[in-house]
């Protein structure tokens, strides 16, 4: 059986923000993967006419491209991509899910932007080019509208009251350290939602930018095996 991975990222961020994490799932397993750029996260960002509505629908058009071309889909979803993974869960047959660091709950996306200063940290520096992040980060500091705000929290409503009717095997994994998503969330969803197999996954190490966490390798294998279990 042919599996696919289909990664959708936060809001204002774009795919460097699971790459990591893809990389290893790419190195893994011989599994296809997808990571679709959210309307308006191109670089350089343009937020202004953007809505929930266009990205849920092109999380679906990915989902739909990937599904012509495996038995199955995995999702994984970063923060706002992790609402909208457990959206498509809701509507179409997914194997499982992977939750990192989901925005369940409201968090201020300007502290979510300033807390990607733990970009620029020594760790990352020293294996991505110094200045990758930093003017990324100060742009989407002073490019993101009100409106586009809005949409992020419609996204977050949108999904919250159905939690309990996600069903499909679920991995939650949540930073000690994330300053933007409170550790409560990860107990929260754990406990609302219906899945009979839930797993949590904590990384003592994690900031809300997960995939870039000191200790990253260590429950990344613990995901892979989730991912495989049958």
């Amino acid at each position: 059986m042919s599996t696919g991975v289909l990664f959708l990222h936060g809001f204002t961020g774009g795919p460097f923000e699971v790459r990591p994490f893809m990389n290893y799932i790419q190195e893994q397993t011989d599994w296809a993967v997808s990571v679709p750029v959210l309307p308006g996260h191109d670089f350089p960002l343009n937020l202004k006419n953007v809505s929930a509505d266009s990205w849920l629908m092109e999380a679906e058009l990915a989902l739909g491209r990937l599904r012509k071309e495996v038995d199955e889909v995995i999702i994984v979803g970063f923060s706002m991509g992790g609402l909208i993974a457990m959206y498509l869960a809701l509507r179409y047959p997914i194997a499982k899910l992977v939750l990192l660091s989901a925005a369940a709950k409201y968090i201020s996306p300007r502290v979510l932007i300033e807390d990607a200063a733990v970009m620029l940290s020594e760790s990352i520096t020293k294996t991505y080019p110094p200045n990758t992040f930093y003017h990324l980060y100060d742009y989407k500091l002073r490019h993101t509208p009100f409106a586009a705000t809005r949409e992020f929290l419609r996204v977050v409503k949108m999904v919250e009251p159905y939690y309990g009717k996600i069903t499909v095997p679920v991995c939650i994994v949540q930073g000690k350290k994330d300053g933007i998503v409170p550790f409560a969330t990860a107990d929260y969803l754990l406990k609302s939602l219906g899945s009979e197999k839930k797993q949590l996954i904590v990384s003592e190490q994690g900031k809300h930018h997960i995939c870039y966490s000191d200790d990253c390798n260590e429950w990344y294998e613990k995901v892979l095996e989730f991912m495989n279990r049958e």
